[in-house]
C-alpha cells in the first residue's frame, strides 16, 4: 500500500526534526513503492507545498538516494514540466536471502524494489552454521555482478520457521531441524557486521504482496506459504498480526486430521502433513524429490488433467475454512508450491472451503496466487532490509557511509 501522508498522527506532536525526518521517509517510501515520480506528483501525494517537497528531494539527492532529471522530450524555458525524481537503484541496494529446505537464493535489490542480480544453490547441509556460510558465499558471488551498486545497506533473510524478531533467533524450524538457532548472529559474523534482519517466510511473503503485489489496497489478508511445510502471514485491519512474541501465523499446524500423519512439530494431523511438499509428492506417486522436480511433476499433472491432487486440494480448502472463519479476510494469497496446485484445482479448493466455512465469511473471501510469483518471499526479505532506510533515510544513510563500496565489501566478506 502507498505510505500515508506525513500529516499522520505519527508526525503530530513531535519536534520540527521529527516532522522533517517523518516527511523525508515518506517521500522516499513513495518513490520506493511507486517508482519515478515528478515533484508535482509528490506534492499532490504528500499534501505539502512545493518548496517543502523541493527541500526534501534536495536532501535525498545529497544523500545519494534519488536523482532528478528532466522528463523525456522536455524543453527548458517558462512553463517547463516538473522534474522527475528517480530512486537511485544502481547506487543504494540491499541483499535478500530466501532459505528453503533444499535451496538458498540470494539477490541484490535496488531502491525501488528491482532485483538486479541473484544466485541460487542447492542446500545439501542444513545446519545453521553451514547455511550462514553458504549465504556468505552467495553474497560474495552476487556482489561481483556488474549490476552491483556502490553501497549495500543490509541483508534481509527469510526462514521457514518461528523467528524471534528482536535478534533473528530461529526458535523452531522443524523442516530444517533447527531449534533456538542464533541465525541472525551467525550471519552478522559472516558478513562483517552488515545489518541483518531475519523473518518468517510467510510474514515476508505477505509484506511483499501487501506493498507490491496482489494485496495492495486490502486491509485483511492471509498469505499461505506452502512449501515442504506450511506457514501463514496475516494482515488484519491494515497491520501485520504477529502476536506477543512475533510467532503468530503458524497456520501449517492447524489440526485438520486428528488420526493423520505425525508432523515434524511433534503433533499429529497438522495441516501441512496433508498439503505440504511431501503430501503432494505422495499424491503424485513420487518419493523424495527436489522442489524443482516436484513443481515440474505438478505442471505435468495439470496439463494431463490428472485428479491425483484432488485430495490435497480438498485439504487446502478445509484448512482455509478454519482460517477464514477465524480471520475473516477479504483476500487469501496461496503461495509457495501451492501456487502451482491452485490454478488447476481452484474449483475443488473453493468447494471444500465453502462446505466447511460459515457462509458469511466464505462469501467475502477471494482466493488468488501471488502477483509476485515465486519471488514474493524474496522480495519481502528485501523489504525487511529496506525498513530502517525508509523509516529514517538521513540517519541510516549517514550511519552507513562507513560501509565500503561493493567490490571492497565483497573482498571483506570473502576474508571473514
Amino acid at each position: 500500500m502507498p505510505p500515508k501522508s506525513r500529516t499522520s498522527a505519527a508526525a503530530k506532536g513531535g519536534t520540527q526534526e521529527d516532522v522533517r525526518r517523518h516527511n523525508l521517509g515518506t517521500v522516499l517510501q513513495h518513490l520506493h513503492l511507486a517508482g519515478p515520480l515528478t515533484r508535482a506528483e509528490l506534492t499532490a501525494r504528500m499534501g505539502l507545498n512545493r518548496s517543502t517537497i523541493a527541500a526534501l528531494v534536495s536532501e535525498l539527492v545529497a544523500l545519494g538516494a534519488v536523482r532528478e532529471e528532466r522528463p523525456a522530450g522536455s524543453q527548458t524555458g517558462a512553463g517547463r514540466p516538473s522534474l522527475v525524481v528517480r530512486p537511485a537503484d544502481d547506487h543504494l541496494q540491499v541483499l535478500a536471502a530466501d532459505v528453503g529446505v533444499d535451496r538458498v537464493v540470494v539477490a541484490l535489490v535496488g531502491l525501488g524494489g528491482r532485483v538486479v542480480a541473484r544466485r541460487r544453490r542447492r542446500l545439501t547441509s542444513g545446519s545453521p552454521a553451514s547455511v550462514a556460510s553458504l549465504i556468505r558465499r552467495l553474497v560474495d558471488a552476487v556482489l561481483t555482478d556488474p549490476a552491483a551498486g556502490e553501497h549495500i545497506l543490509g541483508l534481509g533473510v527469510s526462514v521457514p520457521g518461528v523467528i524471534r524478531h528482536s535478534d533473528g533467533c530461529v526458535r523452531f524450524a522443524p523442516n530444517l531441524g533447527w531449534v533456538d538457532a542464533p541465525f541472525g548472529d551467525l550471519l552478522a559474523q559472516q558478513l562483517g557486521g552488515l545489518p541483518v534482519s531475519v523473518g518468517n517466510d510467510a510474514d515476508l511473503g505477505i509484506l511483499a504482496e501487501h506493498r507490491r503485489g496482489a494485496a495492495r489496497g486490502y486491509d485483511d489478508v492471509v498469505f499461505i506459504a506452502g512449501e515442504v511445510g506450511v506457514g501463514g502471514g496475516l494482515i488484519v485491519g491494515g497491520a501485520p498480526l504477529v502476536g506477543a512474541g512475533g510467532y503468530a501465523g503458524e497456520l501449517g499446524h492447524v489440526l485438520v486430521h486428528p488420526q493423520g500423519r505425525p508432523c515434524r512439530c511433534g503433533a499429529r494431523g497438522c495441516w501441512e502433513t496433508e498439503i505440504g511438499g511431501p503430501a503432494i509428492a505422495r499424491a503424485l506417486g513420487l518419493g523424495s524429490v527436489t522442489t524443482e522436480d516436484l513443481v515440474e511433476a505438478m505442471r505435468c499433472a495439470a496439463a494431463e488433467g490428472s485428479t491425483a491432487l484432488d485430495g490435497v486440494a480438498h485439504h487446502v480448502g478445509l484448512g482455509l475454512a478454519t482460517i477464514v472463519n477465524i480471520i475473516n479476510p477479504r483476500l487469501v494469497i496461496i503461495g509457495g508450491l501451492l501456487r502451482e496446485l491452485f490454478p488447476s484445482n481452484a474449483a475443488a479448493v473453493r468447494a471444500s472451503l465453502d462446505a466447511a466455512a460459515l457462509t458469511a465469511t466464505a462469501e467475502q473471501v477471494t482466493l488468488v496466487t501471488p502477483e509476485l510469483g515465486g519471488d514474493a518471499v524474496l522480495v519481502g526479505a528485501s523489504e525487511l532490509a529496506w525498513q530502517d532506510v525508509l523509516d529514517d533515510p538521513a540517519g541510516t544513510l549517514r550511519r552507513n557511509r562507513r560501509l565500503a563500496p561493493t567490490r571492497s565489501m565483497s573482498a571483506r566478506v570473502t576474508a571473514s
